[in-house]
């Protein structure tokens, strides 16, 4: 009996098809709540290789010295460490003595982490919709990424999501709670519609 050549289909690596193939959520959470948000995410498996993103230093810095302060293992790596630094860093997570990296994005195009990672975080959203590709490339079809977008962030989320020409899966962390906004906080005006559908709006009041 002759054999049939099964042929592999071919991958493609463009920005829409990694969107359609790579597991994407979205957490609609006011910047002031973001951080306990997060380590909530965290502890709730702990075993997992995470990268977070912060869109500067001083917010990278901050994330870390909070979640330290939550008795949760991170480390925050940016453009104000050494290239020893940034070495070690990298080889820290790749052998797993680090579980949850914090960086940029300019940082994360220097470090080589796609095989060790399961998950990478936007902790801010990039004003550039090319930055959330290079975040989702590495972690192409195996891992997951996830967003987190404030009021200020849904213009570039609504970018986002209209490059991938994909919808990401809206998801709640169990037992979060908003707080209270601060006064300088703005308040978002409205809620988000799309395509029909109206997303649960996230309360930066506690209403």
């Amino acid at each position: 009996m002759e054999e049939v050549e099964v042929k592999e289909e071919k991958k493609y690596y463009d920005f829409i098809s990694i969107a359609k193939r790579t597991a994407q959520e979205v957490y609609f959470i006011a910047q002031h709540d973001k951080n306990k948000a997060l380590g909530l995410l965290l502890k709730s498996a702990n075993e997992k290789q995470r990268v977070v993103i912060c869109k500067s230093k001083k917010s990278a810095d901050a994330l870390d010295a909070y979640l330290k302060a939550e008795g949760i293992k991170s480390l925050a790596i940016h453009g104000n460490h050494r290239a020893e630094q940034v070495e070690d860093a990298r080889r820290s997570f790749t052998v797993g003595e680090t579980k949850v990296l914090i960086t940029t994005d300019m940082i994360l195009k220097v470090l080589d982490l796609k095989a060790k990672m399961d998950e990478i975080i936007s902790y801010d959203l990039s004003t550039d919709t090319q930055d959330y590709f290079n975040r989702l490339r590495l972690v192409d079809e195996l891992g997951r990424s996830i967003v987190f977008v404030c009021s200020d962030d849904e213009k570039n989320f609504e970018a986002v999501e209209f490059a991938m020409r994909c919808e990401m899966q809206e998801m709640e962390i169990e037992s979060f709670t908003p707080s209270p906004a601060p006064r300088q906080e703005k308040k978002r005006k409205k809620p988000r519609h799309k395509k029909g559908k109206v997303r649960k709006d996230f309360r930066e009041d506690n209403e």
